[in-house]
């Protein structure tokens, strides 16, 4: 099994909300500081198992305050909402940036299915 691509330089763009990950295999994503919070690998997110999962909401405009280095395998956000419990791992950010649009249109049916309007942020 051929290892997960490593990041190569991480830039946070505060104005527009984006985390820029560069890869070592050349995938670039530019992934928004919301996707990043309502996917986050916490438990206060994930839950504890399969459909304990919680629904984020109002993450807008949510931005990331803080990137810390967490040895060689992840980073550790924290976001300006004051959520920083989860450790995203480079399998895992890889994993957001391969699969980032079929995500992110889950999340939208997830949230107009709860009732959620989603704010436009400028």
């Amino acid at each position: 099994m051929a290892a997960t691509p490593q990041p190569t330089d991480i830039r946070l763009h505060q104005a527009s909300r984006l985390l820029e990950i560069h890869f070592d295999n050349g995938t670039e994503c530019m992934l928004s500081c919301e996707f990043l919070r309502v996917y986050s690998p916490s438990a206060e997110v994930r839950g504890h198992g399969a459909g304990q999962e919680v629904l984020q909401i109002g993450k807008e405009g949510v931005n990331i305050i803080a990137i810390e280095p967490v040895g060689n395998y992840a980073v550790k956000l924290t976001f300006s909402d004051g959520h920083d419990t989860g450790l995203y791992s480079w399998d895992y950010l890889y994993h957001l940036a391969a699969h980032y649009e079929p995500m992110w249109m889950d999340y939208i049916a997830k949230l107009e299915a709860a009732g959620h309007q989603r704010k436009s942020i400028i």
